[in-house]
């Protein structure tokens, strides 16, 4: 990358657009009663093909020790957002649904993260469509 000011001004633009978004997460998950953390378990739950997701999968996808997934999933089954169940193929295993308050609160939270993304958007896409043309 060159040494041009307007290429950390993009940078620092890019990053500014995403900090907002992350601090209007913050206000979402606090005003509910939740953590980033368990916002983001509950939306990798959701998310993830099949009916149910294992301890695993949920420590890879968050990028957490299998430990803190536990940890994780402890409170958000003490919250009664999720429940674990023995896998019918290995008892070892163990997987993650959420329960009906859990559906519903994601559902809740999803709604207004989208709606926090969508109005930095316009800022995120100018941001990206500059840093596509540096070289790095």
């Amino acid at each position: 990358m060159t040494d041009q000011p307007d290429h950390f001004a993009d940078l620092a633009a890019f990053r500014f657009a995403l900090r907002q978004f992350v601090a209007a997460s913050e206000q979402i998950n606090r005003e509910a009663g939740t953590t980033q953390q368990q916002y983001q378990a509950m939306l990798a739950i959701k998310a993830w093909p099949g009916e149910a997701m294992s301890m695993k999968d949920l420590a890879d996808q968050l990028l957490l020790t299998h430990h803190a997934a536990v940890q994780l999933v402890d409170r958000l089954a003490k919250a009664g957002l999720a429940v674990r169940q023995p896998s019918l193929e290995d008892r070892r295993s163990v997987r993650l649904t959420l329960t009906p308050e859990g559906d519903r609160l994601f559902a809740e939270l999803a709604e207004k993260h989208l709606e926090a993304m969508l109005r930095q958007e316009p800022s995120l896409s100018r941001s990206l469509e500059r840093l596509r043309r540096l070289k790095i």
